[in-house]
């Protein structure tokens, strides 16, 4: 799975999560008591900021994708070079544990 697949897997799980909470408010919406009113008020405002935020996190990871990707084809060499010295420091450190 690539990065791109994860992330529109990511956001497509999140807005199922917020349906079904939608789909929960209404559900309860017929319920009485105080604390049943208190948790459908908080969960009424985080469903509005996550609503708010879905679009600017899809905006940003495809901006950020986009752009990764276009380094990538700029720069192969230097690309595989970086990779290559991470794996190395990464190799160096794990042994000398």
């Amino acid at each position: 799975m690539t990065t791109a697949e994860a992330n529109e897997r990511l956001i497509r799980d999140l807005k199922a999560v917020v349906n079904d909470a939608e789909e929960l408010m209404k559900a309860t919406a017929g319920q009485a008591g105080e604390a049943v009113g208190r948790v459908r008020a908080r969960l009424g405002a985080a469903l509005e900021s996550a609503k708010e935020n879905f679009g600017d996190l899809g905006e940003q990871a495809s901006g950020t994708l986009k752009a990764t990707d276009r380094c990538i084809r700029d720069h192969p060499y230097e690309t595989v070079g970086v990779a290559f010295g991470v794996g190395l420091l990464i190799g160096l450190l794990v042994r000398g544990k």
